[in-house]
């Protein structure tokens, strides 16, 4: 089938149809999206990497296509981006574990009325029990991962922190936060990665438009 292909670089043009459908909400995505991703209290090298980790957890091409590119003018190197890559690849396998806190509390019915309560995160370790092997194994990657190598342990916090709030962790959102915190990052810095995570995020959705155009015209 000729029509046969969901995703070409070519059908990303057909983004700015948008600016002709919706106009006004169109033209204030734009403005928060270049605002988001414009230097600050964190420099745009590392917004790209932030960008290019959270496009890998929206999953989507697109973005990815872009931010890629535009982390590497920023002399972003290859390596640099697999770290970025690696942490988010930590934190979405991380929030799928996290998560299994509360599939325990659900298998065990506790009876407890609150979903989320930061307490519950400490039966985590029970999986050492239950899935021993591959528990440690994810824990000896996710260890690995966020260790300094030609980023920093601030940056790859900040990194965590924005995917963090990609994969709607909870327990990852507390625990990285409090990982940038000490790691020297100020309210700010955590800030402006959230805000970078929240255009990515928006903009996934907006990107995957272009495929609800081509959709709409077949």
């Amino acid at each position: 089938m000729s029509n046969d292909s969901l995703y070409k670089k070519s059908y990303f043009p057909r983004i700015s149809e948008f600016g002709k459908l919706a106009p006004d909400t169109f033209k204030a995505f734009l403005a928060f999206d270049k605002k988001a991703l414009t230097e600050g209290k964190l420099t745009i090298k590392l917004k790209e990497l932030i960008a290019v980790a959270v496009a890998h957890t929206t999953g989507c091409p697109y973005c990815i296509e872009v931010h890629v590119k535009q982390a590497k003018a920023q002399e972003s190197s290859k390596e640099e981006m697999a770290e970025a890559i690696m942490v988010a690849t930590a934190l979405k396998a991380g929030s799928a574990l996290a998560h299994g806190v509360n599939a325990l509390n659900a298998y065990d019915q506790t009876g407890d009325e609150d979903l989320y309560k930061a307490s519950y995160f400490n039966r985590l370790q029970e999986f050492s029990q239950l899935n021993g092997d591959v528990f440690q194994a994810f824990i000896e990657f996710d260890n690995q991962t966020m260790k300094p190598g030609l980023l920093s342990i601030k940056e790859k916090e900040l990194i965590a922190v924005a995917v963090a709030h990609t994969t709607g962790c909870p327990y990852c959102i507390d625990i990285h936060t409090k990982g940038a915190k000490r790691a020297k990052a100020t309210k700010e810095e955590v800030t402006e990665a959230i805000m970078v995570a929240t255009a990515l995020k928006a903009g996934s959705a907006l990107a995957h438009g272009v495929n609800a155009l081509k959709a709409f015209d077949d």
